[in-house]
């Protein structure tokens, strides 16, 4: 089973007189890299987060942000003065200097911004941690929920494409016999035009033919590539994660259509190593989203 890297996830709780709401994003990448935006009171934690959602989702660029909105009438919060007014400096720079700007704007875009609010409690309590830690869990199911469905999609997707290249393969086999065939002939043709097959041992003749036939042989490619196809249909079907690891026997497939392909020497398995080349590609796009 396939699973995406991308995905999102969001939960609210109630505490402290305030709305939480947390968000988890996910994008792809091939380590696991961390961005963490929470509250300062929350700070203590932070290593323990990055801890379990680490465990949680192992590879991916992930984004995860706690933010607080006051309820109205809430008592024992204020304003964080120096660092709502740090936030409008650095939004009017944004803006530029010239253009007019609301103030009003201004605030309301700063107050959403991390760390506006101070608390008449400066440490965490742990009926607060367990609470944002449920609603933390709650966006994370949502997210892999989300992560779950895209994979499937995927995996739809590149199953088919394998199989679209094993059909390739199988259209090899007609034009196998005729181009050895071809390539006797025209080795004969060409000693005959060069007068040389009444000066050369016909025995000796036919044993270069059949050493240089053999080198152009396509039988282990065409196994190899078929069984590298089958085995990444059963990766496909693996209960754990598998991305880097069918990326690794992507890699070998590639391998095996292009030995096909450079020592095929017929139009017709050109255009099918073509169109498997293709295939591969759309493959290996895909699995860069894959866990």
């Amino acid at each position: 089973m396939l699973i995406s890297m991308t995905g999102y996830g969001r939960a609210e709780c109630d505490l402290r007189n305030m709305v939480f709401a947390v968000e988890i994003k996910s994008l792809n990448s091939k380590q696991l890299d961390f961005s963490v935006k929470i509250p300062v009171f929350l700070k203590e934690k932070e290593m323990e987060i990055r801890s379990w959602l680490g465990g949680e989702l192992q590879r991916g660029k992930i984004e995860l942000g706690i933010y607080q909105e006051i309820k109205e009438g809430a008592a024992g919060w204020s304003i964080n003065r120096p660092v709502v007014e740090d936030y409008i400096r650095q939004l009017k720079e944004i803006t530029g200097l010239n253009d007019p700007v609301d103030p009003q704007q201004l605030i309301e875009v700063a107050m959403r911004l991390p760390d506006t609010m101070v608390s008449e409690k400066d440490k965490l309590q742990e009926d607060d941690w367990i609470r944002l830690r449920a609603s933390m869990q709650a966006a994370l199911d949502e997210l892999n929920a989300f992560r779950e469905q895209e994979g499937k999609a995927l995996e739809k997707d590149i199953r088919q494409r394998i199989n679209n290249i094993l059909q390739l393969l199988s259209q090899v086999a007609p034009f196998e016999e005729d181009r050895l065939v071809a390539v006797r002939n025209r080795i004969l043709s060409a000693l005959e035009e060069l007068g040389q097959n009444h000066s050369t041992d016909p025995g000796r003749v036919e044993q270069e033919m059949i050493f240089y036939l053999e080198k152009m042989d396509i039988t282990e490619e065409k196994v190899r590539l078929d069984n590298h196809c089958r085995f990444f249909l059963e990766t496909l079907d693996a209960a754990s994660p598998a991305g880097k690891k069918l990326g690794f026997i992507a890699q070998e497939i590639g391998r095996e259509i292009n030995t096909l392909g450079s020592k095929a020497s017929d139009a017709n398995i050109q255009r099918l190593v073509v169109e498997m080349k293709d295939e591969l590609e759309k493959i290996k796009e895909q699995l860069l989203n894959v866990l």
